[in-house]
Order: C-alpha cells, then structure tokens, then sequence
C-alpha cells in the first residue's frame, strides 16, 4: 500500500506537526483507576514523534474532557508502520497492515483496574476492511491489480482465531471490465453489506474508472458470505471511498450511505453527481429512490470525505476543505439524515492537519450527547468533545509525544 493512501487516517501533515511538539516528558499517563465493570474507558491511538518500526502507542483514559497524557515512557508500543483498530464482544483489535505481507491481530482485554491486558496474538492475511459481523470480525483483502478475487475472513472475536475463509471474483462481479473495489462491510441483519467502487486495477490509472455516476453494493448472505445481489443506484457516485467506511444502519434498521462523488478518470475528477446521502430501507435490497440527501448542496458546495454515524439519524462529518472537490484541509460538520440539515462544527481548530480516523471513532459518550474527534494541529494534539445538538465543539485532553490516530471506547 502507498502511504499516500493513507495519510488522512494516520498522520496527514505530520511534517509540521513534528516540528511544533513538545518533547517535555514532565508529564505521564496517569495510573488507570479501578473500574466497576460499566464505566466506559477509551483508548488513545497516538503515533509517536522519531520513533522506526513503531506505528502508535497506545493510552487508556477514562477521561477525555480535560488532562494530558503522554507516549513518552508510556503506552502500549504497536510495530509496524500502520494499525487499525475495533471492538467487538468486549475485546480490543489491533490489527497491523503488513503491506501485502502477513499482518499481526493482537487481542486485548480490560483488567480489573482498566488497562489493556494482551490476550492473544496471531497472523492472519493483511486487509482493507474489517468489521464486527455476529460474533466475528470479518475482514476482506481486496486486490487492486492483478489476482481476481478478493479473499475474505472469519475471525471468531471469543476465541481470536480464524473460522471461516473464502473468496469472491471481483471482476464478475463489477461485470463491465472493471473490477470492484471493496470500501468496507456492514452488517445489516441476516446479510453483509459490502459496496464498491470499480477500478481499472491496472497502471498507469489503478484506480481510476469510466463508471463515475454509479453506485453499487455486494450484498451476501451472512455467515456463508454467498453472494445474492448487488443494489444499483445512478443518482450519486460510488458509496464510501478506499479505507473509508460508508455505510451505517440506524435504530429503526434503516441504511444510510453516503458518497464523496469522488470518482477519477486519469487522475483528474470525473463524477458528475453530488455527495449525498442514499437509503435503503429496513428489510429491503433496493435504494429508496424517494430519499436522497444532498449534502454537497446543503453545505454550500463542499463533498463528504467520511463520517461517523451517531444516533437519532445524525452523523458527524469529515468534510473535504476545498470547494467542489475531493482534496482540502479537512472540516467538521453535524448532518441530520433524517431531517435533511447540515451545520458546521464551530470551536474546532482553522487548519487541522489530521484527525482521529472515522472508522475508529466509536467514541460516542456515553450519556450520546457528544462525540470525541482526536484534532492533531502545528500546535499539538487535542481530544475534542463536540455537542452533538449545537454542534460545537471544546478542547479537551491533550495527547503529548505524537499525533493521534484512533480514539476507541472499550467497556
């Protein structure tokens, strides 16, 4: 994988970054404080400052609003150049990005006191997408070139082990000389919910395609992983993007899916259709053709980059900065699925170099009033607690010795 790929999730800018940190080691983690079983503990991704093989330390806090930790002599060490991270039946998931190489999945738990305990440790295939999916977390490796099938596999999240593997030919089922490009997997009751985008697969343009305006989603059945269909829409473009979940299902069992029309055709972009918002109801295997949010048009001419789902039909947004396009110093925003409104984040920082990524942002509190975004700036490195009604935000913990990557909540 190209680092370049990556850098919004993990450390985008982190040359200025580095050069504004402090190496003050006055400070330490504080010693975790006795749990009771139900206070929720989160945990602190933060990728360190000089350090080779090392891809984040990680930190546990039951406290985001106020305080400062810190990597230095402190943490949890995750080698590697990259890590991912999920929860799923009360366990923690590192997985590492080996880069076309196997990658390590270390399994953590909470003890007595509220630290992470390593419980197990083991090799497995490295992935693109990963999610919790009954009782396992199903990852897939998705080809970008060359092998026509995308493997998929069953990690049984109890026992921390591989149950069941299989694979599935991508270019049958993009069907139009393309191959499909899985974005990520959602679990939707009986069914996984996987969409796609379609990618030449070949050089000089990987991933570019000559389909900009359309959307599609694997749907198979769960836990054979048999394909049954896929749902096609022409209103917007591909659903989600690389690495970038775009999929989440509300209380009432309602899918929502948003698009970043981010589609390119030799580097230069070609979707024509806007970011928005598509539905596919509860108990249906088709896009509700009478919802269709569109939020590029809401916020002013501005495209999704990625979100997390928060409750009620709510979503916090990573906007992309540069107007009409898919680049740009990302921005925060509160959208409303249900109602169809966009309001920007305010008490954020001007420029944010980096953010905790999307995808590991479980990080609703716990009473749902408000989430926590990790903000890493030439400044530092903050934990913001946004108000998820006024959508405002306020600094919160400081992360001292690296950029922070991931906030994960673990009960």
């Amino acid at each position: 994988m190209k680092k370049s790929y990556l850098k919004w999730f993990f450390v985008v800018g982190m040359g200025a970054f580095l050069g504004a940190c402090s190496d003050d080691d006055n400070n330490t983690t504080p010693t975790p404080e006795p749990g009771n079983g139900t206070q929720s503990r989160y945990v602190v991704a933060s990728a360190p400052i000089g350090s080779q093989g090392v891809a984040d330390y990680l930190l546990t806090t039951s406290d985001l609003s106020q305080g400062t930790i810190s990597t230095v002599g402190q943490g949890i060490e995750q080698d590697g150049s990259y890590r991912y991270y999920l929860t799923h039946k009360g366990k923690f998931f590192s997985l590492l990005y080996g880069q076309g190489n196997p990658g390590a999945v270390t399994t953590y738990a909470l003890d007595e006191k509220g630290a992470l305990v390593k419980t197990s440790d083991f090799q497995s295939e490295t992935v693109q997408v990963f999610a919790p999916a009954g009782d396992d977390i199903l990852t897939i490796k998705v080809p970008r070139s060359g092998n026509e099938s995308a493997s998929w596999f069953r990690i049984n999240a109890d026992q921390s082990k591989i149950v069941g593997e299989g694979q599935t030919n991508i270019v049958k089922l993009a069907g139009n000389g393309e191959r499909a490009h899985f974005t990520w997997a959602t679990q939707v009751g009986d069914k996984v919910f996987a969409p796609y985008m379609c990618i030449k697969g070949a050089a000089p343009d990987v991933f570019g395609t000559a389909y900009p305006d359309s959307s599609w989603i694997a749907v198979f059945n769960y836990p054979a992983m048999t394909l049954e269909k896929v749902i096609k829409d022409n209103r917007t473009s591909y659903i989600g993007a690389y690495f970038n979940n775009g999929l989440a299902v509300d209380e009432n069992g309602d899918v929502y899916g948003f698009s970043p029309a981010a589609a390119t055709n030799s580097g230069t972009l070609t979707s024509t259709k806007p970011s928005a918002f598509v539905r596919i109801k509860k108990g249906t295997t088709e896009f509700d053709q009478s919802y269709f949010f569109n939020v590029q048009e809401k916020s002013g001419g501005y495209k999704i980059a990625n979100q997390t789902y928060l409750g009620s039909g709510k979503f916090l947004l990573y906007m992309y900065g540069d107007q009409g396009k898919a680049s740009g110093a990302k921005k925060l925003a509160i959208a409303d699925a249900y109602n169809q409104t966009f309001t920007w984040v305010t008490g954020v920082p001007d420029v944010i170099a980096s953010s905790s990524a999307s995808y590991n942002n479980n990080t609703i509190s716990d009473d749902k009033k408000s989430v926590f975004v990790g903000i890493n700036t030439e400044a530092g490195s903050w934990v913001y607690t946004v108000d998820i009604a006024t959508a405002t935000a306020k600094q919160g913990l400081k992360v001292e010795g690296g950029a922070i990557t991931a906030i994960v909540k673990v009960k």
